[in-house]
């Protein structure tokens, strides 16, 4: 009886591309199409109703989540990490275009600085012109830091960035998950602060672009607003102690009640997330 040959291994892949969408099936098409298929790609649907449904019909070996209403971008990433398998795993904004071969440069040059606990691409938009992608983090005196364009040169350490950020996979293992006080704002400012409270830096590595669409949100701008306050909040009371969050409240619900903006309002006094949780 001739015995059965084993099951080759299966190989874990070494990059996950982890992306949580909502309502921009139009551009999360585009953004899989530049990907290709070299890497892990895990797409979290935070609740659309625009057809994203259908899109793991397109892309057979996406890995794809679809969440029953928008519960927030955190928890939403939260499900898309825990799904990657990859050594370097690179968190993309859904309005953010970056080819596959980019995303290999941007792990090899991980690989290749220890003192570097994340690193995204230089972001531009569709006409080659730098956009604003980099900030200091929230603190008490500025709890909301203007995004910035990033100055000339080969690499930019930053305090902060938007739209990509890639890590190591211990990393992630370490911080277990994203804190989830955050709901649609906060995650990747925490993500930042935390790599930064390890000690390393946070690059933005100039020869590997991506195109940045900067797209309107989806979302309502009242619900926008508050769900940022919220998350402000929880991230100076984390950081920067309870009083500090805790005086952010204050002084935003003060100015949203004299300005009669009553959804932030409501979420300065009890930190109402996205998803309507506190």
């Amino acid at each position: 009886m001739t015995p059965q040959a084993e099951a080759p291994e299966r190989q874990s892949p070494r990059i996950s591309v982890v992306i949580v969408s909502f309502n921009r099936v139009e551009q999360l098409r585009e953004n899989l199409k530049a990907l290709g298929s070299d890497h892990q790609i895990v797409v979290v649907d935070n609740g659309s109703w625009d057809g994203a449904e259908n899109i793991g019909e397109e892309f057979p070996a996406l890995r794809f989540s679809r969440l029953p209403k928008n519960f927030g971008l955190t928890k939403a990433l939260n499900i898309g990490l825990r799904a990657a398998e990859g050594e370097y795993i690179l968190c993309l904004h859904d309005d953010v275009r970056i080819a596959g071969e980019a995303v290999t440069r941007l792990a090899d040059f991980l690989e290749s600085r220890q003192n570097v606990g994340g690193v995204c691409p230089l972001l531009t938009d569709a006409s080659g012109n730098l956009v604003a992608q980099m900030r200091k983090l929230p603190n008490p005196s500025d709890p909301d830091p203007a995004l910035q364009i990033p100055p000339e040169g080969e690499e930019t350490t930053a305090e902060c960035v938007s739209g990509a950020l890639m890590f190591r996979s211990f990393f992630l293992r370490a911080l277990r998950q994203v804190d989830e006080r955050y709901g649609n704002y906060g995650s990747g400012i925490e993500l930042c602060a935390q790599i930064r409270r390890a000690a390393k830096k946070v690059v933005i590595l100039h020869s590997v672009t991506a195109i940045h669409e900067s797209m309107p949100s989806p979302m309502r701008p009242d619900m926008l607003a508050a769900d940022r306050v919220a998350g402000t909040a929880a991230f100076l009371g984390k950081h920067h102690g309870f009083v500090s969050g805790l005086l952010y409240k204050l002084k935003t619900a003060l100015a949203a009640l004299a300005t009669f903006r009553f959804a932030v309002l409501a979420a300065a006094v009890s930190g109402q997330k996205i998803d309507g949780t506190g």
